[in-house]
């Protein structure tokens, strides 16, 4: 069983969400909150695996939560979500320690396939979210570190095309159609790219992939 706390300021979204959530037999919402203080408190409290955030939220915004609750002893993971226009802190976000974002108006079952995802230790990132955060990066010139050159130095052409992928928001199945092979083989390519370039989750090398202008 997945548990999971939503935190939104608005009871309609929690209530929405949350309902989307109990919908599946492997998931229950352990606790609601309604701005970033509580949800840290609620994540200290029950101990959730997965944490859905408002990233507008008041007193204390999803931002600042997420960096308090990816400091817990052992804290949940954060899926940070948006509305459309609002992703310009996403990039921030991940440095925080978020390993998702979604869109609120995401359907029930992208929302759920999400959810998994990031409760198994991968990442989740939203397509429209993902082109915003690109023309961020591109407007503002981020750079990359030696590390991370040295790093994408190392990759081989194959790793560099799904690398590429990944930052177009593709999953694991879209990747295979796209490079022709299976999923599965697609699974052991992305586990041992994010080894090679010391990512935690698809959503940080993700990010690389923008940041080296891969996706483009």
């Amino acid at each position: 069983m997945i548990h999971v706390l939503v935190a939104d300021d608005s009871e309609i979204v929690r209530r929405g969400i949350g309902d989307v959530l109990e919908s599946a037999d492997d998931v229950h919402v352990v606790a609601e909150a309604w701005d970033g203080r509580s949800a840290v408190d609620a994540a200290r409290q029950f101990s959730p695996d997965v944490a859905l955030l408002d990233i507008r939220m008041p007193g204390m915004d999803g931002l600042a939560a997420t960096r308090e609750i990816r400091a817990l002893p052992v804290p949940p993971r954060v899926i940070i979500l948006t509305m459309f226009g609002e992703d310009e802190h996403v990039d921030t976000a991940v440095q925080a320690g978020a390993s998702g974002f979604l869109l609120k108006d995401t359907a029930p079952e992208d929302l759920l396939r999400a959810v998994r995802q990031v409760a198994a230790g991968k990442g989740a990132l939203d397509p429209a979210v993902t082109g915003r955060v690109m023309e961020q990066l591109a407007e503002h010139g981020v750079r990359l570190t030696e590390a991370e050159q040295s790093a994408l130095a190392k990759l081989t052409e194959r790793e560099v095309d799904v690398l590429r992928l990944i930052g177009r928001g593709l999953s694991n199945a879209d990747i295979g159609a796209a490079l022709h092979v299976s999923e599965g083989t697609v699974k052991g390519q992305v586990s041992r790219l994010l080894a090679k370039i010391g990512a935690a989750n698809r959503v940080q090398a993700a990010r690389l992939a923008y940041r080296a202008g891969l996706e483009r």
